[in-house]
């Protein structure tokens, strides 16, 4: 097989695993959505890149005497059904990179990022974000088990608050934070982020 060195190599309407995914050699960063290419959004604006280093920096600082690890992306999440046991590279079709996830559980991290779901993910919107990539995204963190799910709109000044419930296998909007809200993570209580000061220009 002739390696793939240039994303235009890629057929958009063919199914690709994470094994396909390793063997890629280009600069674009690109997720796989169950099997199939999603191009990632040209590089952040400075308001994204502000909150997720002021978000990522918060937590850093929260968890550094806690068995709890942060990331930034890029970062490469593994995603599958959490129902199933760890799939080998060829078995898994879903590949994201969260702005920011939250892993509690060592063993699934390895040298090319986490293997399974992240306990708290936390995607900030950009302008080029569809409706369509976040409700996919939306299914598929629920369906993997990510039990807190936070979707930050920088313009609205808003973070909606999903809690996954065990028994229905699916989100609830537990909280819309706004204004000068203190943002409480439902998995961390003793966590929280000032709204007015996270949203503060400059």
């Amino acid at each position: 097989m002739p390696a793939i060195t240039d994303i235009s190599q890629l057929d958009p309407n063919r199914h690709y695993s994470y094994a396909d995914y390793l063997t890629w050699q280009f600069e674009e960063r690109l997720e796989l959505l169950k099997g199939k290419i999603s191009l990632m959004c040209p590089g952040p604006n400075v308001k994204h890149q502000r909150l997720s280093m002021q978000i990522s920096g918060h937590l850093f600082n929260y968890f550094q005497q806690k068995p709890c690890q942060v990331f930034a992306a890029p970062f490469d999440v593994r995603l599958y059904d959490r129902k199933k046991l760890l799939l080998a590279s060829k078995d898994i079709t879903t590949v994201v990179q969260p702005d920011i996830c939250v892993i509690c559980d060592p063993d699934k991290l390895d040298e090319q990022g986490c293997n399974g779901a992240p306990d708290w993910i936390i995607e900030i919107l950009s302008k080029g974000n569809s409706k369509k990539e976040v409700k996919t995204k939306h299914a598929l963190y629920a369906e993997s088990g990510v039990k807190e799910y936070w979707l930050v709109f920088p313009y609205e000044e808003v973070i909606n608050q999903f809690v996954l419930n065990d028994e229905t296998g699916q989100y609830q909007l537990t909280n819309s934070y706004a204004g000068d809200d203190l943002a409480v993570p439902f998995l961390f209580p003793d966590l929280a982020i000032d709204l007015a000061a996270l949203f503060k220009e400059g």
